[in-house]
């Protein structure tokens, strides 16, 4: 009895590959190459992390989560508040995107911070079944690398995808609910260790019909990939996510009929990548998927398994990597075993990180990728964001100023063919947050604008709500109080109440009261002191060729729109692009007066901007004239809508001035 308890717990969930039929069967019997841990073990920690740790970062050590979810988001604005106040109040720094199909988040902070945070977020029903990564590390020692990876600040961003798959404006995103089957990480590992095993047994069709598909861009497969002894793995060799979608088009020979078995860093790349895959029809049924990506599996293999190398991680960690992981990738220029981005070099040409030893590396060397050298190409050294968003240097650029090309006026490139639009933030924005929001709308207009971002004059104070009510216990709980000023991005207005005080307003001040969704309609001051400053921006960073502004942002250059006739010589712009706005001290204009060809964006009445009323943007367009005003309603929130065929719209608009 005893042996056959011994024998029942020796045996492990793994899946064998029959080439028969060219499909999964389960069965259980126990591995051998590789010994996994416990499903759910302890955040790790590397070795060389615990030799540099403080007693304060023993006693309270810190830590990075990762987690997504696919569900739909009633109400974006809320989870939006949710997670500025949760975070800040917590201390977390990192990245939050949302849509309204699900969140994507990459945090970091104290690992308790973290582990509340958790909480409180499996306390929506929404999040139910969600896997949060979490793993110990060390706090960020490098000021660049974490600013290049975002990890100095707070930022929670709605976006239209969590995950772009493609760039093709016309290109629906694949419905997420026909993604790949999810294989965990244990029978993930078993699938490639029976293939390995039939191998070796001389069947030559044992894994010809299985392959592995990297979802993973090539600074990353670059570091790290799976590799198992007779299993294709296919790394698509791509600059950016976005890219994926035509490589799967130009490859579908090369996948219809296998078993595909996907995997990226921590799943969800997978999830929109494969489910395009399966929809492709007959041949692409067999399409499966690690389950928590390769992180999840370098938890369970410590070892590595079958995965070769580091995994690279978009965060200050930059990557990690297995108890015994070897340099699989090597130096740009010497070839050298090397696998190490801290110095962010990247190609002067497309702005992909690239791995330059530290033997070979010279300040203010020009590097050109493998991809650009096989297509012939070189460019100018930049300093640019995780997302390939150009940063301005503060050498190079006033730091109010940003540009999404990052280049100055007088550059030496000779005269740009591109339409410069200045950008106006919305209220308690600032330059860069506006920037963020609006990656998208630069990435799909790259080829005719060149959009530059400004922070308003007027500096706002920080608002921190004092305390939370628990309608469950009917009590109240501490709150613990706003983080520290100098981890907080500064906030700006264009126009502000009439009784503002300047003073102090950068300090920390308790909320009042609740959220007032009216509040846009008190803030008619300062007007004048915000054109001053726009008119010396004008002559420091001029001139332009349009104007765009973003709800309050929107409403301040409406009011320069109806200037327009008292600021020739000092301030001009051919058109103006308003999104969710309102009007503003206009009560001395007449309807249908301004005349400035204008484009329009806001919600239609069905709409979800819960910010500005639809009639309230309709209102601000019936004051420019009628032959040449165009107006875009879409169905989506506070948002600048960026797919077709609202895009299409925009640049059709756009192109009359080119």
């Amino acid at each position: 009895m005893e042996g056959r308890k011994r024998e029942k717990n020796k045996k492990k969930l793994h899946i064998i590959y029959s080439t028969s039929h060219g499909r999964f069967a389960f069965a259980h019997f126990s591995a051998t190459t590789s010994k996994p841990v416990s499903p759910s073990p302890p955040p790790l920690v590397a070795a060389e992390d615990l030799s540099v740790m403080s007693d304060l970062e023993r006693a309270d050590p810190y830590g990075v989560l990762l987690y997504y979810k696919y569900a739909s988001v009633p109400d974006l604005d809320e989870l939006v508040s949710f997670y500025e106040l949760n975070c800040n109040s917590l201390g977390l720094l990192g990245r939050v995107r949302l849509a309204p199909h699900g969140v994507n988040v990459t945090v970091g902070g104290k690992l308790s911070a973290l582990e509340e945070h958790i909480d409180a977020v499996k306390s929506n029903a929404m999040f139910e079944g969600t896997d949060f990564k979490l793993a110990s590390c060390n706090q960020p020692l490098n000021d660049k690398v974490a600013k290049d990876c975002g990890f100095t600040s707070l930022s929670v961003r709605i976006v239209e995808e969590l995950v772009t798959f493609s760039s093709h404006p016309l290109v629906r995103s694949p419905d997420i609910s026909f993604a790949g089957r999810h294989l965990s990480a244990l029978e993930f590992h078993s699938v490639l260790q029976s293939a390995g095993k039939l191998l070796d047994e001389d069947s030559p069709t044992s894994s010809e019909s299985l392959v592995l598909l990297d979802a993973r861009n090539l600074y990353e497969t670059r570091i790290g990939k799976f590799h198992t002894q007779g299993v294709e793995t296919l790394d698509p060799q791509i600059r950016q996510y976005s890219d994926l979608h035509d490589w799967i088009d130009d490859n579908s020979e090369r996948l219809q009929g296998k078993c595909i078995l996907m995997y990226c860093t921590g799943g969800i790349r997978c999830e929109m990548a494969s489910a395009y895959i399966k929809g492709k029809g007959p041949g692409f049924e067999n399409v499966y998927q690690l389950y928590g990506g390769i992180q999840r599996y370098l938890e369970q293999f410590p070892d590595g398994g079958f995965f070769k190398g580091k995994n690279f991680v978009f965060d200050h960690r930059i990557s990690v990597g297995s108890s015994n992981a070897n340099v699989i990738s090597t130096c740009l220029l010497c070839s050298c075993p090397f696998d190490d981005y801290s110095a962010r070099c990247r190609c002067a040409s497309c702005r992909m990180l690239v791995l330059v030893c530290d033997s070979c590396r010279v300040e203010g060397s020009i590097y050109t990728c493998e991809l650009c050298q096989k297509h012939g190409k070189c460019g100018l050294s930049t300093s640019v964001t995780e997302n390939c968003q150009l940063e301005v240097l503060p050498h190079e650029i006033d730091s109010k100023t940003l540009s999404s090309d990052g280049q100055e006026k007088t550059t030496g490139f000779g005269t740009s063919s591109k339409l410069r639009i200045l950008c106006l933030h919305g209220f308690r924005q600032n330059a860069s947050s506006f920037k963020g929001r609006t990656a998208s709308l630069a990435k799909k207009l790259r080829n005719i604008v060149e959009l530059v971002f400004v922070d308003a004059p007027h500096e706002l104070c920080f608002i921190f709500q004092p305390s939370v009510l628990d309608v469950h216990s009917e009590s109240l709980t501490e709150h613990r109080g706003p983080p520290p000023k100098e981890k907080c991005n500064k906030k700006f207005a264009w126009l502000v109440p009439p009784d503002f005080s300047a003073g102090s307003e950068a300090d920390w001040k308790a909320a009042d009261g609740p959220f007032d969704p009216l509040q846009y309609q008190q803030q008619t001051g300062g007007f004048d002191s915000s054109l001053a400053y726009l008119k010396s921006m004008y002559l420091r960073d001029g001139p332009f060729d349009g104007i765009l502004g973003f709800s309050q942002g929107a409403a301040m250059a409406a009011l320069v729109c109806a200037h327009k006739d008292n600021l020739k010589g000092g301030m001009d712009f051919r058109f103006a692009i308003l999104c969710s706005g309102f009007a503003v001290k206009l009560a001395e204009f007449e309807r249908g007066s301004i005349n400035c060809p204008s484009l329009h964006i806001f919600g239609s009445d069905h709409g979800r901007d819960r910010q500005i009323p639809n009639k309230a943007s309709a209102d601000l367009a019936e004051y420019f004239e009628n032959g040449s005003r165009v107006v875009i309603q879409h169905e989506g929130g506070h948002i600048i809508p960026t797919r077709s065929p609202h895009i299409d719209e925009v640049k059709n608009f756009l192109q009359r001035f080119l």
